[in-house]
């Protein structure tokens, strides 16, 4: 393989929980809640969803998010507007505090990469593998490589809403091989969405699948990708 492309969230990063996410908001705006209260709001933010990068939605999307909700990644506006929409279905003291909740998951201490994740790129770097990050994000997630380290080992990132488009669409892909000056027939697409990420084999690219799991339980899924790339 001359060129590896990699998933952001739940591949290479993950989130952290629902919980942390929602205590670390907390702190920052000085709001309390009882201990029963933040463990009742964090059970039902994750329900419905409104974490970026973490559980998809267990409750059906309410109806005024449901037009964008499947093309959010599209733009940053569409995916601010989805997260806090599914968000604002949980009552929180402070109104604001659901943009607060969004604006949160985009700093780089909400992310911890996966620990093998600087072993791998690491080591592709050394054998002169291209590597390109291919996302459907609404936002800039380069601090987040560059605050943990990694940014070195990227040579493209290619983020759904830069160009308007969102995985599975091929095109996202292929921009991403065009950014590598890669063959998507020697290209390797790493992801965690099967839908999503496996959209890069219909341009010939080769294609495999990391568990989404906390990252004390993914010591070394990313290990194979050096025995695939050979």
């Amino acid at each position: 393989m001359a060129a590896v492309l990699f998933d952001f969230s739940g591949t290479l990063f993950r989130i952290e929980s629902t919980e942390s996410w929602l205590r670390a908001v907390l702190a920052d705006s000085e709001v309390s809640l009882s201990e029963a209260e933040l463990i009742r709001a964090t059970k039902e933010l994750e329900a419905v969803g409104a974490l970026p990068g973490g559980a998809l939605p267990s409750e059906p999307v309410p109806d005024d998010v449901a037009p964008h909700w499947g093309v959010r990644d599209q733009s940053s506006e569409l995916h601010r507007a989805a997260y806090t929409g599914v968000s604002r279905q949980v009552a929180l003291p402070d109104p604001e505090l659901h943009d607060r909740l969004y604006d949160r998951h985009m700093v780089p201490a909400a992310w911890r990469p996966y620990p093998d994740t600087a072993e791998v790129l690491g080591a592709l770097r050394e054998r002169g593998v291209a590597v390109g990050v291919v996302s459907n994000i609404g936002w800039d997630l380069r601090p987040v490589f560059r605050e943990h380290g990694l940014d070195p080992y990227i040579d493209a990132y290619v983020l759904s809403y830069e160009h308007g488009i969102q995985k599975p669409d091929p095109r996202l892909f292929a921009a991403a091989c065009g950014a590598l000056g890669a063959d998507p027939r020697d290209t390797l697409m790493v992801g965690d969405d099967r839908r999503a990420d496996g959209g890069a084999a219909a341009l010939g690219c080769g294609v495999h699948f990391v568990d989404h799991l906390p990252v004390t339980e993914r010591p070394d899924g990313l290990r194979p990708v050096l025995d695939l790339v050979g």
